[in-house]
């Protein structure tokens, strides 16, 4: 490999014997040189682009951002999908959080995080681009919420928001987040009081957003899930003839061909045995959930009759049969509620875990799914979570590495990444000022053994974004 980048000095003895080189191996000889072929140059001189691919598959994506200003080459290749199926090949790929804040009463913003590095990054900020037809539709404003059968449910999403005209000035409120096939995808929301059937997709190869085929209803507030690299709708709430009414539509959305296909409603099979007319009318049955486990969707349900909510298990899809079943008794009713009836949720290593909120506003705890048992049980006791009754998501949850983390903020506004370990798992040698709670506004808790093994919390990463509130989480692997 060292004669690659070796050069030759110029002595007599070496003229002699060039004279006596062939055309062909002139010509050879030629074609290795870096500065034959001035406008497709080599990645690095003297080695195949084949080879130049392997070697970048190989180093750090935080890097590929200065990669790109090298030159038109590197930026190309930099691009292109080519390099991303070598990283799979190899089993280099590594694993970001992207997060998406709320800044202020009307803007929403993204950010990449590489846990490795700690490096922050801003993504593009989303197209304030919507459907001509949704515009119009929009056009009514506020006067629409106000009747009857949708009052209800738009006091909860305005809950959630703190403002009432906030739907007129932030678009995609109420947006669903997925990510599948390397993007990201956001999908529906309102714009002007209308719920949108739009979705746009975020490129993290080409750093942009572009809009997809959208979906066949309007849709806010919806639950979204990835199975066999597929994108899952479900629920949510729609724009009717007397203002928002809850959905038992769901659709699945193919990256690999662009379309949308229909699905099975939600029987929503607990909703149908109420005992009175009365009571059907009054509580209204909405999906608060959903998580992809053991290869079906899994999706809580609430009856709601604002400001209350009441669990009534759930229900499962199966994609093999297409069809829903009722979701086991102890899974549904013991699934923990947070925010509005919301469920919070994550699948790591084939284990399902779902965050339960204590009475308080600075702890919570993990609670684990055994399916054998059909239980919920307390794996964590002791989660720090720094959150205000206005933020509409003041934790989330997150599976990479194989390890559980919670996003959050601290009493200083810095949202922290917090990773789970076991406290025998660490090592016993003092850790780095940005490593461990201890040394971070953040206090460090240690669950008693009585309810697990000792568990100590890690930060992983920390930023101060100011007042901006989280919205929404999910991880890319590429």
């Amino acid at each position: 490999m060292g004669s690659f980048f070796s050069v030759s000095n110029n002595t007599n003895s070496d003229r002699s014997d060039r004279e006596g080189i062939s055309s062909n191996e002139t010509c050879k000889r030629q074609r290795m040189s870096p500065t034959v072929d001035e406008e497709n140059p080599r990645l690095f001189p003297n080695l195949p682009d084949e080879v130049s691919i392997q070697i970048i598959a190989r180093l750090p994506r935080i890097c590929y951002f200065n990669f790109r200003l090298v030159s038109r080459k590197w930026k190309s290749t930099i691009m292109s999908t080519e390099l991303y199926e070598v990283r799979k090949e190899l089993g280099t790929t590594e694993e970001w959080l992207y997060l998406l804040v709320k800044v202020g009463e009307n803007k929403l913003l993204w950010h990449a995080v590489d846990p490795r590095s700690r490096i922050w990054q801003r993504l593009p900020t989303m197209p304030n681009v919507v459907d001509e037809e949704e515009s119009k539709k929009g056009s009514s404003r506020l006067w629409m919420w106000n009747m009857v059968e949708g009052i209800r449910i738009a006091e909860v999403i305005r809950s959630f928001l703190g403002k009432r005209d906030a739907f007129d000035e932030m678009p995609f409120c109420g947006c669903a987040i997925g990510a599948v096939g390397g993007c990201l995808y956001v999908l529906g929301g309102f714009s002007k009081a209308s719920t949108m059937r739009c979705v746009w997709r975020f490129d993290p190869i080409q750093n942009t957003w572009t809009k997809v085929t959208s979906m066949s209803t309007g849709r806010a507030y919806c639950k979204t899930g990835i199975l066999n690299n597929k994108l899952y709708v479900v629920g949510g709430v729609s724009q009717g003839p007397a203002g928002l009414l809850p959905l038992q539509s769901a659709e699945v959305f193919d990256p690999s061909t662009g379309a949308w296909s229909e699905m099975p409603s939600m029987p929503f099979s607990r909703a149908q045995v109420l005992p009175s007319t009365f009571l059907a009318d009054m509580l209204k049955p909405i999906a608060t959930g959903l998580t992809s486990y053991m290869g079906r969707l899994c999706v809580p349900q609430s009856l709601y009759s604002w400001p209350f909510f009441v669990d009534v298990g759930g229900e499962i899809y199966d994609p093999e049969t297409n069809s829903w079943i009722e979701m086991p008794i102890g899974m549904g009713e013991g699934w923990p509620a947070r925010q509005a009836g919301t469920k919070l949720s994550v699948v790591v290593d084939n284990e399902l875990y779902a965050f339960d909120p204590s009475n308080t506003m600075d702890s919570g705890r993990i609670k684990v799914y055994d399916q054998g048992e059909d239980v919920w049980k307390v794996v964590i006791g002791k989660v720090p979570i720094y959150g205000s009754d206005d933020s509409e998501s003041p934790y989330l949850l997150a599976g990479f590495h194989g390890k559980l983390h919670v996003i959050t903020k601290d009493a200083n506004h810095n949202i922290a990444v917090l990773r789970a370990e076991l406290r025998h798992n660490l090592d016993c040698s003092p850790s780095s000022p940005s490593s461990t709670l201890s040394q971070n506004p953040l206090p460090e808790f240690v669950v008693p053994p009585a309810e697990t093994d000792a568990v100590v919390w890690k930060i992983v990463a920390s930023r101060c974004l100011g007042q901006a509130e989280l919205v929404s989480c999910q991880v890319i692997d590429m």
